[in-house]
């Protein structure tokens, strides 16, 4: 039994696909097993079968609304389809690959449901951990300065798309490509904060006029990033053809595994600094009290200055890890955004453990509730366990009723 799962790297397609993987803890991968490829008023696009890595891709016409079915009689013997049935409906974007999952049983557990939580589940964790790592920058940085900046997915997006640029069209490694992203996002962070931001407060620029100014940042950045990139999905060439590993309950592919420790060990990196350095103890004073913590004699310029620098390369960093797994996108972190701000303000606004929990939160729910509503709108989910949480506990889960911004 296991999910059917997308794994990047099958074809590189200029326009719209869509395309998924079969396999089973038990039997592997399933070749020979028959998509059928429909548009919404059933016209049918292409039929296709898995190949010796059950994998499949079917280029579609154009953008629109997409009926993938799987023939439940070409699957091999054992091997069933789940409870979620053999259709889906997806809707694709201009230039998107869109994955399709299947959740199949073969035999070897005791129920289709309990195993695709477990596999929804891990999938979640990996999720808000990646959430985790670019919402702690911009909690950290609304926790210093204020400021709700919209445009930090752009962030994201420069670290997933100097990676690709760094690998494919310079043909470096990924791992050295992803450090270079790293290095980008923290330039380019600083020179935010020195070029705008500062300049900004410094003229007493008010928080919903500075509001306002990151939107139009973030739109200008979207679009500058899609005039250069493209409107098209593209991969690493690094990392691609993996074959997702059995691990009883749930699979997972090794670039998924090594995002899950890397995830891990820069989070308790950042957390370490926080509390054991002197910057990260000054972090923390400022975005407590900037006043008294500049009347104590910390530089408070500096210390937003190395604020923005991590945020930026944290989100960039995940920007990097996301790409391995949804492909690098021109409106990537924009559409992660939301999550981010649930995440943020789920946890408790301005704290970085706050960030960490409400985004571990959001990122496991997301997933999970595609147990009961269509993969396209698992979005939605994140954003209404943040307004339950809101109503019962306004400050958040570990924010505070006194704390204000």
């Amino acid at each position: 039994m296991a999910l059917a799962t997308l794994v990047p790297g099958v074809a590189q397609a200029a326009g719209e696909q869509v395309r998924g993987t079969l396999t089973t803890g038990a039997t592997g991968p399933i070749e020979g097993a028959t998509i059928t490829v429909e548009t919404a008023d059933g016209a049918e696009v292409d039929e296709v079968e898995t190949d010796e890595n059950g994998q499949f891709a079917v280029d579609l016409p154009g953008p629109g609304d997409y009926v993938v079915t799987l023939d439940a009689e070409s699957l091999p013997d054992g091997v069933e389809v789940g409870p979620a049935g053999d259709t889906r409906t997806v809707t694709v974007t201009t230039g998107r690959r869109a994955p399709v999952n299947f959740a199949l049983s073969d035999g070897e557990s005791g129920g289709t449901g309990r195993i695709l939580a477990v596999q929804l589940l891990v999938d979640g964790v990996r999720f808000g951990l990646l959430i985790a790592m670019c919402a702690v920058g911009l909690s950290l940085i609304f926790g210093t300065t204020g400021l709700t900046n919209f445009a930090h997915g752009e962030l994201v997006t420069l670290g997933a798309v100097v990676a690709l640029a760094v690998n494919v069209s310079g043909g470096v490694p990924l791992i050295l490509a992803g450090l270079v992203a790293v290095v980008a996002g923290a330039a380019v962070g600083a020179l935010n904060e020195l070029g705008l931001w500062r300049p900004l407060r410094r003229r007493g620029t008010g928080l919903v006029a500075a509001l306002v100014v990151s939107i139009g940042l973030s739109l200008a950045g979207r679009y500058l990033i899609q005039t250069f990139y493209g409107g098209r999905s593209r991969a690493y060439i690094d990392y691609q053809s993996q074959r997702a590993r059995d691990y009883g309950l749930f699979t997972l592919t090794d670039r998924d595994l090594y995002s899950i420790v890397i995830s891990i060990l820069v989070l308790v990196g950042v957390a370490v600094m926080l509390q054991r350095t002197r910057i990260g103890k000054a972090m923390r004073a400022v975005a407590d009290n900037r006043d008294l913590a500049a009347s104590s004699g910390i530089n408070v310029d500096r210390v937003i200055l190395v604020v923005w620098s991590m945020g930026g390369a944290l989100a960039a960093l995940g920007g990097v890890l996301l790409g391995l797994s949804d492909q690098v996108q021109w409106d990537m972190g924009f559409r992660l955004l939301l999550l981010m701000f649930a995440g943020v303000t789920l946890g408790g606004l301005g704290t970085a453990y706050g960030a960490l929990v409400g985004s571990l939160i959001v990122g496991v729910f997301v997933q999970l509730s595609t147990l009961v509503i269509p993969d396209d709108v698992k979005y939605v989910g994140g954003l209404l366990l943040l307004i339950v949480i809101l109503v019962i506990r306004p400050q958040g889960i570990l924010g505070s009723r006194a704390r204000i911004g």
